[in-house]
């Protein structure tokens, strides 16, 4: 699995929110400062947070975005998977379409990269992004 720009900048994004906004509002300008992310592509990754239920966002002078639930409640895998797809390293799936190659029942890499896949979940559903924040 390779996290993405756009997944690195989603976890950043919420851990920002989570550790500075004391549940209050936080405007794009002051999280895209902080964190050195573009603000167009922040307020794009924002949107798609917000469309997910993982931010809330508030329009006008004072907008800006807060978490839509806890910190304690929204895990790093459901960041990941909002802005990433599926967390699956891809190489194999069983049926040969995730590699492209035939002799799938027989193949060693399916039981390595299926218990890869499932560590990596593993960690990343049993992390929320107060975890985040306090690491």
């Amino acid at each position: 699995m390779k996290i993405t720009a756009r997944g690195r900048y989603g976890l950043r994004i919420m851990a920002d929110i989570a550790q500075n906004s004391g549940g209050e509002v936080v405007s794009a300008h002051t999280i895209a400062t902080r964190q050195s992310i573009p603000e167009p592509y922040l307020e794009t990754i924002a949107g798609i947070l917000r469309r997910a239920r993982l931010l809330r966002s508030v329009r006008g002078a004072a907008g800006g975005f807060v978490l839509a639930r806890r910190a304690g409640d929204i895990t790093v895998g459901e960041i990941l998977r909002v802005l990433e797809g599926s967390l699956s390293s891809g190489a194999c799936d069983g049926d040969g379409a995730g590699c492209g190659m035939s002799g799938c029942e027989t193949c060693a890499a399916l039981g390595v990269t299926s218990r890869i896949d499932a560590k990596v979940s593993e960690v990343v559903d049993n992390m929320t992004l107060a975890d985040l924040v306090s690491d």
